[in-house]
């Protein structure tokens, strides 16, 4: 079986399932296994001196595990259906929507209740955020998600297999965790987010233009273009002005972190800025959309794959 065709199905089992509590809560899953391993790289390296050497080489070796068992599970005895069950676990589609659609409902019972369930999906201070500035959270990090949750680790296994995609989502993991400009991580996280920026560059910008061909609007590229690099990201501001031009509202802007204010600039400024509940429930269908949209793609593949005998 082709990697598209097998991405097809996978695709298609995790807007199905998700991610099924019965099945996580008895086995560790595979991006929570992931993250104990960068837990203890860190607690066993991040000391000085040579934090950044420590990382890199903790990196390497993170990923070395990696693409080492993504390239032996093929190769198992029902190799194909643990394959077909990784790949689908770790695409996060079905439970990406699930969380931002949360929010939504949440924030129709009270700015509170929007509060406390936009802080389970972003890194900011949500503790004095309005209505409108819970919207554009939870916008936001459906955006950034849908490029770094399911766009990205579908093409790197279109790519290069499991391999690419268990490489593709150690460093993202890594990223997550270890990839923060802080007295504790700015040295030994630095490479993992480096090659997390590295990784993430064309899914990026492949997602900015999946949204744009699901809900074209006039003058759309220009303002990609345009608001993608106000971002602090090279890569998330992609998907997120596209986001932003996608559902006619301004997003980014100032906002806090670990008390601190700081004054980011807005993406599609010319934008609503009081978005609301059903701004959310338009970015978790466009979701949906971009999701088909890309399916499509990798059916076609898988079909070409077939037709050609590759």
């Amino acid at each position: 079986m082709s990697h598209a065709a097998l991405l097809t199905l996978a695709m298609g089992l995790d807007a199905v399932l998700g991610e099924p509590r019965w099945l996580w809560s008895r086995v560790a899953h595979p991006a929570v296994l992931m993250g104990r391993a960068v837990a203890w790289l860190d607690r066993r390296f991040n000391h000085p001196p040579g934090r950044r050497m420590a990382g890199a080489l903790s990196l390497a070796a993170l990923l070395l595990g990696a693409g080492a068992l993504g390239w032996l599970v093929p190769r198992l005895p029902a190799g194909g259906f643990i394959e077909l069950l990784l790949v689908a676990a770790l695409l996060a589609q079905r439970s990406l929507a699930q969380h931002v659609r949360d929010v939504a409902r949440a924030l129709r019972l009270s700015e509170g209740d929007g509060r406390l369930m936009v802080a389970r999906i972003v890194g900011r201070d949500t503790s004095a955020l309005d209505a409108p500035a819970i919207a554009r959270a939870a916008i936001e990090s459906a955006a950034e998600n849908l490029s770094d949750g399911v766009i990205a680790p579908a093409f790197w296994y279109l790519v290069a297999g499991l391999p690419g995609l268990m490489i593709y989502k150690a460093t993202n993991t890594a990223d997550s965790m270890i990839g923060y400009r802080n007295a504790t991580y700015e040295e030994f996280g630095k490479a993992a987010a480096r090659f997390d920026d590295v990784l993430n560059w064309l899914p990026a910008r492949l997602t900015a233009a999946l949204i744009a061909a699901v809900r074209p609007r006039p003058g759309m590229a220009r303002v990609i273009w345009r608001d993608a690099a106000l971002h602090r990201s090279p890569n998330a501001g992609w998907p997120e002005a596209a986001m932003a031009m996608a559902l006619g509202v301004a997003l980014a802007g100032p906002r806090s972190y670990g008390g601190e204010r700081r004054a980011y600039p807005w993406v599609h400024g010319e934008g609503r800025r009081d978005a609301g509940a059903g701004d959310i429930d338009a970015a978790v269908a466009l979701l949906w959309r971009v999701w088909a949209l890309a399916l499509g793609i990798v059916a076609a593949i898988a079909v070409a794959c077939a037709l050609t005998g590759h």
